[in-house]
């Protein structure tokens, strides 16, 4: 059994308090009532996460929590104490930050992302806001153009720090975002470059054509809701497109021109029409 992590474990045997999980080397664990799911039978495999109770003993359960050990996620604060804070990520048992893995002084109600491991000294499940202590810098496996998980996790004068894959930071320049992205997202992206010092250039849409063909989609949806006529052309600004279709102005001018040329729509001089 993994400690802070899901875990897929044999159902053993029913007790007045529980159900009682087993793994392949027969170690047991309490799954409590109120987390056993309908109609599970002796025999059955049960998908659990095991973390410690408020008696610092494991136990399992159904819950799904924000992150697991060894991921990153954006998590707000519930109470700081004398012995450091405490985030909310889904269970019962709050998460727990000393105050040697803060930067400043956490804050009550204030969000923040972190990373979760297994301290171990007390080997508990402890969350640390330094996140960069926990960044792969070197060993880079990545390539252009390949399609990533990214986690938001901070903004900088350029832009967006992103999670890459749960492993690595990135950067998405702000003048390439079109869309409202916040501090805690997950959107998808596409790695643009890595640079020779391993630094990572990211991008939320496709690059090249790649980016064109699901955009005339977007731009076809958008003219059918609006009774077929869209008040944007290639004289419109950045901002006006941006604004209603999410996209760069670039973007959608290689979109309408693939549209208009299948003839589906026709381009006129107040803005795009279905065809």
């Amino acid at each position: 059994m993994e400690l802070g992590k899901y875990n897929k474990l044999t159902a053993a045997r029913y007790t007045s308090v529980g159900l009682f999980l087993e793994d392949t080397e027969g170690e047991s664990i309490l799954l409590p009532m109120k987390w056993v799911p309908k109609d599970v039978q002796e025999g059955d495999e049960v998908e659990v996460f095991i973390y410690l109770d408020s008696e610092e003993r494991p136990i399992a359960t159904t819950m799904k929590p924000a992150a697991q050990v060894g991921e990153f996620a954006y998590l707000q604060v519930k109470q700081t104490t004398s012995m450091g804070a405490f985030l909310d990520w889904g269970l019962q048992k709050d998460l727990f930050v000393p105050f040697i893995e803060q930067e400043g002084r956490m804050q009550a109600n204030h969000w923040y992302t972190v990373y979760l491991y297994i301290d171990p000294l007390t080997d508990r499940i402890t969350a640390s806001a330094r996140i960069e202590n926990f960044l792969e810098k070197e060993n880079v496996e990545l390539q252009p153009n390949q399609e990533v998980d990214l986690l938001v996790a901070s903004q900088s004068p350029l832009g967006y720090n992103v999670i890459i894959n749960q492993k690595y930071m990135g950067l998405v320049y702000e003048n390439e975002v079109f869309k409202n992205l916040k501090l805690g997202d997950k959107p998808k992206g596409y790695i643009k470059q890595i640079r020779e010092d391993n630094k990572i250039d990211v991008s939320l849409q496709k690059q090249g054509y790649g980016n064109v063909e699901p955009n005339t989609q977007v731009i076809l949806d958008k003219l059918k809701s609006a009774d077929g006529f869209l008040p944007l052309n290639d004289k419109s600004s950045p901002e006006e497109i941006t604004a209603q279709l999410e996209m760069s102005k670039k973007t959608f001018k290689k979109a309408i021109g693939g549209l208009y040329r299948e003839k589906q729509i026709t381009i006129e001089d107040d803005g795009i029409r279905l065809v």
